[in-house]
């Protein structure tokens, strides 16, 4: 509970519940030995990747900034919960400026704009399907993503 109510200190336990279930923790939270009263370890050394980002989540949820700055979100998680956590995303960054920053393309073709970054420089920007038409290096980055995500399922 205190771990997500650090996004606003001032937050009730029933504010920092609706965002847990928003964020897609209530019901790992609910099965742990103490429920929104275990003490998680540092870091939340005692959760999972998973747990520990829709945690994050959901405390960025309960801060209701502006703008939200994703980084990897999606990056260390397993297949099971990267479906939670994108939902959990995508409620998080309703109505919200968002910069996202991904090596996994599949987190960002939604997006409003995408900059494609080579060596430190801006090599391209546009839509996903405005990218996959004009820029060689995402076409690139696109294809060996495809492929590693065949591999995944293989």
């Amino acid at each position: 509970r205190e771990n997500i109510r650090m996004g606003r200190p001032a937050a009730t336990d029933a504010e920092v519940e609706a965002v847990a279930k928003a964020a897609g923790c209530d019901a790992f939270i609910r099965s742990l030995e103490h429920g929104y009263d275990t003490v998680v370890g540092g870091g939340g050394a005692h959760l999972s990747g998973g747990e520990r980002q829709r945690i994050a989540i959901a405390r960025a949820m309960l801060k209701d900034a502006p703008i939200v700055v994703l980084d990897e979100a999606t990056a260390y998680i397993d297949p099971e919960n990267e479906a939670v956590v994108q939902q959990a995303v995508g409620r998080l960054v309703a109505g919200k400026t968002v910069l996202v920053i991904a090596h996994r393309l599949s987190t960002i073709t939604g997006a409003d704009q995408i900059v494609v970054v080579n060596g430190g420089r801006i090599q391209d920007v546009g839509t996903h399907g405005e990218l996959l038409k004009n820029c060689p290096l995402y076409q690139e980055m696109w294809r060996a993503h495809m492929g590693a995500k065949e591999g995944e399922q293989a």
